[in-house]
């Protein structure tokens, strides 16, 4: 059984999305909250209850306190919690943010049902899952290689946790996975092998503290300029 806490501001959705789930056997919604205090403060009285959800669906923008703000903290305090962002903004700022405080998802609320219910499966499994077309806008929102020249790059306050620690050739690696290329691509461009692409590819995702190449590709997108500098 996956238990889920819901977190929604408004309440007619709230309760929508609550019937829909508990259609389905193996869910069970323990808890809701309509902004992202209540949300700790359910996450906290459900672990005292022995009840700690797996999955839990965070909106982004609510009152009080908004989904991302939340999705730090729960992350920060209960490790063992996914979280997936279940919401209508697919600002390409929003996914980076919400993936990089600790986020295993993001997913529109236009998501057919059976849809939604086996991306939770897969991120109670450990899995990330984005929105169809949520990646490809991500990666259109880099900066070109024409703008590298023209753009200032950021400064290292500026730059998301663990970038700072990149070695030059970390950089170059991580710069080619977020323009899509894979383990043997990368091996034939840097002149390296599979087996050291792959010991790279593990470093980068420890020092970035990202599951996966596709979260770590997410954040280094808006980053590319930075990532060609030595």
């Amino acid at each position: 059984m996956i238990r889920i806490l819901l977190v929604e501001d408004q309440e007619v959705v709230r309760e929508g999305i609550k019937v829909l789930l508990e259609i389905k056997p193996d869910f069970q919604v323990v808890g809701e909250a309509g902004n992202g205090k209540e949300a700790i403060e359910q996450v906290e009285a459900l672990r005292a209850q022995g009840a700690m959800p797996d999955v839990i669906l965070m909106d982004i923008r609510m009152p009080v306190m908004d989904g991302v703000t939340a999705t730090r903290l729960i992350c920060q305090k209960f490790s063992g919690t996914k979280i997936l962002v279940f919401t209508t903004f697919d600002d390409a700022k929003y996914v980076a943010e919400a993936l990089q405080i600790g986020a295993k998802g993001y997913l529109l609320k236009d998501t057919p049902l059976e849809e939604l219910a086996e991306v939770i499966r897969l991120i109670d499994r450990g899995y990330t899952q984005f929105s169809p077309g949520v990646l490809e806008r991500m990666m259109a929102s880099a900066p070109t290689n024409e703008s590298t020249h023209t753009t200032n790059p950021p400064q290292p306050d500026q730059l998301p946790p663990g970038f700072s620690a990149l070695s030059p050739r970390e950089k170059q690696v991580l710069r080619l996975i977020a323009n899509g290329e894979n383990s043997h691509e990368i091996a034939r461009l840097l002149c390296l092998s599979e087996g050291t692409v792959r010991n790279h590819i593990s470093h980068i995702l420890t020092r970035l503290n990202v599951r996966d190449r596709i979260q770590a590709a997410i954040i280094a997108a808006p980053f590319l300029s930075w990532l060609e500098t030595d």
